[in-house]
């Protein structure tokens, strides 16, 4: 089971693994109140695609296309969401994120593309 959550929010047991999936560390959060088992940078957009996109909902098809584009084309990033998938396999992972948008960032798309 793959589930999302913002890292500002209070780890809970129910989490299972806690793996950030963002390429920068979100601020204000210390790597002890993140509760982290994984930080896997090599998920996230490239720095390019994520200053394009901008968080811009009128952006967010194009960016969900050009993600989906990365992910399937670096071999860094396919043994990332093959690991993503065998931990989903065998419990609960929850994917962090600092995005204040929950609907239009790259997490989103990422639950999708590992189910």
């Amino acid at each position: 089971m793959i589930r999302l959550k913002r890292i500002y929010e209070e780890a809970s047991a129910d989490d299972g693994k806690r793996v950030l999936v963002d390429r920068v560390w979100p601020r204000g959060v210390s790597k002890e109140e993140a509760r982290l088992d994984e930080w896997m940078r090599a998920v996230a957009p490239s720095p390019d695609l994520r200053k394009w996109f901008g968080h811009d909902p009128e952006r967010f098809d194009e960016f969900k296309e050009a993600y989906e584009k990365e992910l399937s084309e670096s071999a860094e990033r396919q043994e990332a969401v093959e690991q993503l998938r065998d931990w989903s396999e065998e419990g609960t992972v929850t994917l962090l994120y600092a995005a204040k948008d929950e609907t239009h960032n790259h997490v989103v798309v990422l639950k999708a593309f590992l189910e």
